[in-house]
């Protein structure tokens, strides 16, 4: 009863918070969240987490400027979130289309990280070249935000969201039988994975995404996206991974490899709250 309650008033702050970015253009609501989540995400707890992670992987950087630049771009994703079809058509610069066009008629890996508003991914190259792909996600503890946030990126119902579970496994399968095209986001912990190093340290990863591809012999085709400037975007759309003669250890290595130059391109717009790495990663780094 307690959990159903704490739910609702969770999911009427996210529908009052939707409301009021909503009535305003994307480029003020994309701004005033992150004004937000400059001036409030430093303060919180978490920091600590992302600024640790922030000077294990990038020691010779701002870390400062990194951490408040990681709030900027996660208060912005979060304002923009009843904007993103309109972003995902007009604010979004697509390039390489025609590695997407490439894979129109087999199966197809598309593999991204939390860099940027990660949301678009799948949303530009659907608006934009009527090209669909399925996500693969985690969905949020409270099923009533779930559904907010379905609305916002499935286009009505064009494009269809799998969860992580065991139900999603048998929709991942049928979707790859049928020639559809799925996308992960790869940067996430797996405790259960396989050890791939990643800025200096093994990082625990899912292998689900190159085995299927090895299972379907279906491209893996690599999507980097980036704020370009406020509520403005680029996504490159890079040519498949080469998988030929290549292990299961190579490909996720290769793929965490490109990843990794992804971010420090652009370290402020990565999710550095994840805990992609074990304590040990962290040993010796104080919390203040």
């Amino acid at each position: 009863m307690i959990k159903k309650v704490r739910y609702t008033i969770e999911a009427i702050v996210i529908l009052i918070l939707f409301g009021f970015f909503k009535i305003m253009p994307a480029a003020w609501a994309s701004n005033i969240g992150g004004w937000l989540g400059r001036t409030i995400g430093p303060k919180l707890a978490a920091s600590r987490k992302a600024l640790r992670n922030i000077q294990n992987a990038l020691p010779d950087t701002d870390h400062a400027q990194i951490l408040n630049g990681m709030w900027d771009n996660l208060g912005r994703t979060f304002a923009e979130y009843p904007h993103l079809k309109s972003l995902a058509k007009n604010n979004v610069e697509l390039i390489g289309a025609e590695h997407l066009e490439a894979s129109k008629d087999t199966a197809a890996i598309i593999f991204a990280a939390h860099l940027a508003n990660w949301e678009l991914c799948p949303l530009a190259p659907a608006l934009q070249q009527d090209y669909l792909t399925h996500s693969i996600y985690r969905a949020p503890n409270n099923p009533l935000a779930d559904k907010l946030l379905m609305k916002c990126r499935n286009l009505g119902g064009k494009l269809q969201p799998i969860p992580k579970s065991k139900s999603g496994t048998r929709q991942i399968v049928k979707r790859l039988t049928n020639k559809e095209h799925l996308g992960f986001l790869i940067d996430q912990k797996y405790n259960e994975g396989i050890p791939v190093p990643f800025f200096h340290a093994a990082a625990m990863t899912s292998p689900a995404y190159i085995q299927l591809s090895q299972k379907f012999d279906c491209p893996l085709i690599p999507a980097q996206i980036e704020r370009t400037k406020g509520a403005n975007f680029k996504i490159t759309i890079h040519a498949p991974i080469d998988r030929k003669g290549k292990s299961e250890e190579q490909l996720l290595l290769e793929t965490h490899q490109m990843m990794e130059c992804w971010i420090k391109a652009r370290p402020e717009q990565w999710l550095w709250l994840h805990r992609r790495w074990n304590s040990m990663y962290l040993k010796g780094t104080e919390d203040g």
